[in-house]
């Protein structure tokens, strides 16, 4: 299977209590990619930069075997910027800067290769944007996954619900599943959404793990205790490029292999807290990751007896 991956290609500017940088790789697209590719899943990304974007990030893209094809560059403009601000808990940040530039205008436009794609993932843009992707396919994608956010719940609802009407899995936190839905209740929440359209609703619960709703069925992965957590910039982006770059491995649409997914991202997105931006993501072993996935095992398992 194809996952195609649709979103920002980014610089960001990250300053938490460990550090600070300067201009450095982001982006949901970006993340989603690194993620996926890091499973074998053959990733082909949908972008916009400027002509300020380092030769050498376009080079990480190609170490990674990303597929960058439907990327567009345009020379006269600047490439969007994002800076924030972590507070000490790391769960709460302040936008310091955004710079919409060649993002401001974009128009994706899937490349012919890739208007086939069995597994489609919408990152976080307008509605508007991420309903022309499908308008785009010339076959429909056997899953779509989206991700969306309370910004768009509350300028672009009409859009928003059209585009929940045809996705299959959407990927939220708590607190936007509860704005979406109307419930405080996260099982509640879920069936609300389920009602919209999507027949999986996952949601993220950051340092507290994910939950996996299909149908009546529940599943908690928990996120592994970490003693260094750096940067959270793109853990949620990288926890979907991780969920949608397995189930595009395996090619298994099923519940069962939605749980093992899930797990997958979660570690992923594990190893994307530890240093700034997509520093870590760039450079995990195979051994590394194997290690990491035995953790999560233990994490859970046990035996028990009446």
């Amino acid at each position: 299977m194809k996952l195609l991956a649709v979103g920002t290609v980014a610089y960001d500017a990250i300053e938490t209590p460990f550090g600070k940088t300067d201009k450095i790789l982001g982006g949901a697209a970006t993340y989603i990619g690194l993620a996926a590719s890091k499973l074998g899943a053959k990733v082909n990304l949908v972008s916009v930069i400027g002509g300020d974007f380092k030769p050498e990030y376009i080079e990480v893209f190609h170490k990674n075997s990303i597929g960058i094809e439907g990327v567009k560059k345009i020379e006269e403009g600047k490439t969007f910027f994002w800076a924030g601000k972590y507070h000490t808990d790391m769960n709460n940040r302040d936008t310091l800067i955004t710079e919409l530039n060649v993002l401001e205008n974009f128009e994706p436009k899937i490349p012919d290769s890739q208007k086939n794609s069995e597994i489609v993932m919408l990152g976080n843009l307008h509605p508007a944007v991420q309903l022309s992707v499908l308008e785009q396919m010339s076959v429909k994608p056997k899953l779509v996954i989206l991700d969306t956010m309370d910004f768009w719940m509350n300028t672009a609802w009409d859009s928003l619900l059209q585009i929940l009407s045809q996705v299959d899995v959407i990927t939220i936190n708590d607190a936007e599943a509860r704005q979406l839905s109307g419930e405080f209740s996260l099982v509640k929440a879920a069936k609300k959404i389920q009602e919209m359209g999507p027949r999986v609703v996952i949601i993220k619960k950051g340092e507290h793990g994910a939950l996996l709703f299909n149908e009546n069925k529940i599943f908690f992965a928990p996120a592994l205790p970490l003693e260094d957590v750096f940067d959270p910039t793109g853990a949620g982006d990288t926890f979907a490029g991780g969920f949608a770059g397995y189930i595009t491995q395996t090619a298994d649409l099923s519940y069962e292999n939605m749980k093992k997914a899930i797990i997958v991202g979660s570690a992923l997105a594990s190893f994307t807290v530890e240093k700034f931006g997509t520093e870590k993501l760039q450079h995990i072993s195979s051994l590394e990751f194997e290690n990491r996935l035995n953790e999560f095992k233990k994490l859970t398992e046990y035996n028990y007896s009446f």
